[in-house]
């Protein structure tokens, strides 16, 4: 269960990249599954040839920018459909990753990552890593944060709520969907970079249905933490991480095959999706939101007496 926890807060920072598509941007990136081997093929290969371990990663982050680099240009130059352009730098991506390693898989056992300080200490799969990577995640959760606070981060924002009203105020959406895509790309080829080395290799097929595990984060995350504000919406995300690690370490404990672990992803978001729109539900969260309105209006009253 550890270890589930230690994957969750690690998968987080893909689950943010999936965030800003998804909710910001409102642009369905299918590039995701691509991109996340792009950063771990690239990770591997670079820390094979000697390359120290932290600017490989940083080499993946900028693999992963390229990628969505690319599914930008080919939406907004190309005006090829957004899910389709996603799914084109996808497939090219697998020719791309093959290239990049060489073969199918690359192991990293015997060399020195940036998790070989942790793992020769015993750290790996304790208290410590845990606290480790939370720190990590949420560093990165603070960063973004920020910048969807920054003048870009709104532009961002406004493009996925209103692409029409912020293109009249002069502002280019086609480069803030660029932006956002490669931004998007680029944590979750970190991420995918952090569980090469955390898992020891990198693998061509180990990007495939991820998007489903992102927007199963997000989804549920933001269900039952909530996303009124970016700082809930995205400490929401890193939760709902974590929270579906841990859910489907609990089904594989409960004695389901391994196997049925994407029917179990399909089955946690179709629920994350269909729970809020049941009528008790609604009333149960009706209730919860009069109860917050009651409270605050009797502590300003209490507070003017």
């Amino acid at each position: 269960m550890i270890v589930a926890v230690e994957l969750g807060l690690i998968y987080a920072v893909m689950a943010l990249g999936v965030y800003l598509t998804f909710r910001i941007l409102n642009f369905p990136d299918l590039t995701v599954d691509g991109s996340f081997t792009t950063g771990a093929a690239v990770a591997a290969i670079s820390i094979i040839n000697g390359v120290p371990p932290l600017l490989a990663t940083l080499a993946a982050f900028a693999a992963g920018l390229a990628a969505g680099w690319v599914t930008g240009i080919l939406h907004t130059k190309g005006k090829i459909n957004g899910l389709l352009a996603g799914i084109l730098t996808m497939i090219a991506l697998y020719s791309i990753n093959l290239r990049i390693m060489g073969k199918a898989n690359l192991p990293l056992l015997r060399q020195d990552t940036l998790l070989t300080p942790l793992r020769d200490a015993g750290f790996l799969g304790s208290a410590v890593g845990i606290l480790v990577f939370a720190i990590i995640a949420l560093a990165i959760k603070l960063v973004i944060d920020w910048f969807l606070h920054t003048d870009l981060g709104l532009s961002l924002q406004a493009t996925g709520d209103n692409e029409q009203m912020i293109r009249s105020f002069g502002v280019s959406t086609d480069r803030t969907k660029i932006l956002g895509l490669a931004l998007s790309n680029g944590l979750v080829a970190l991420c995918g970079a952090m569980i090469a080395q955390y898992q020891g290799f990198a693998d061509i097929g180990m990007g495939i249905g991820l998007i489903l595990a992102g927007l199963a984060s997000v989804i549920i995350g933001q269900a039952i933490f909530g996303s009124r504000v970016i700082f809930v919406a995205t400490l929401a995300v890193v939760l709902g991480s974590v929270l579906y690690r841990v859910v489907i370490q609990l089904a594989l404990q409960a004695g389901l095959n391994p196997n049925d672990m994407k029917l179990i992803s399909a089955v946690l978001v179709v629920i994350a999706l269909v729970l809020p729109q049941l009528k008790v539900f609604r009333k149960v969260q009706g209730l919860a939101n009069m109860k917050k309105s009651l409270t605050g209006a009797t502590e300003s009253a209490g507070a003017k007496v």
